[in-house]
């Protein structure tokens, strides 16, 4: 086992192909309900069918693994207005995202508080997290939050 300080070279370090690096560990979820109200009218909504989504989390660092979440939700219409609309996934990510709030805050936070760029940002996450974020991913996500302070300009 290793001891505090000592250097542990990263088994990933040098692949060059996407088929060599682990397999993420996977979590199921399920957001299955037959009924919901309408967030749109307010009016009960029966499900209409089923959906599949994956999510990508923070990993597991001592595996060495990514984890992606497989969520499974319904999918329903409204009996009164016609609407169409999906269970609430609002705590788990945003919609049309394809990773979780935790990974979104950690990037945001790394580029932001720590001052670090946005390619060393999308490595950092690699390498002691195990999600691969695009750092044009951090980007947008940066931008969103608001704009990139430089802490070395702040004295």
């Amino acid at each position: 086992m290793a001891g505090p300080g000592e250097y542990i070279a990263d088994a990933t370090e040098g692949i060059v192909r996407v088929e060599d690096l682990p397999p993420p560990r996977i979590e199921r979820r399920r957001r299955v309900y037959r009924h919901r109200r309408c967030p749109f009218c307010g009016g009960k909504a029966r499900r209409c069918g089923m959906a599949h989504r994956v999510l990508h989390d923070l990993g597991d660092a001592r595996g060495g693994r990514p984890v992606d979440i497989h969520l499974t939700y319904s999918t329903h219409q409204c009996s009164s207005c016609r609407r169409c609309f999906n269970a609430d996934m609002d705590d788990l990510a945003l919609p049309k995202c394809r990773y979780t709030h935790r990974v979104q805050q950690r990037a945001v936070r790394l580029v932001i508080e720590d001052g670090l760029p946005y390619r060393a940002a999308s490595w950092h996450l690699w390498r002691d997290h195990r999600v691969f974020v695009p750092f044009a991913t951090i980007q947008n996500w940066v931008e969103a939050a608001g704009e990139k302070r430089r802490t070395a300009d702040r004295r």
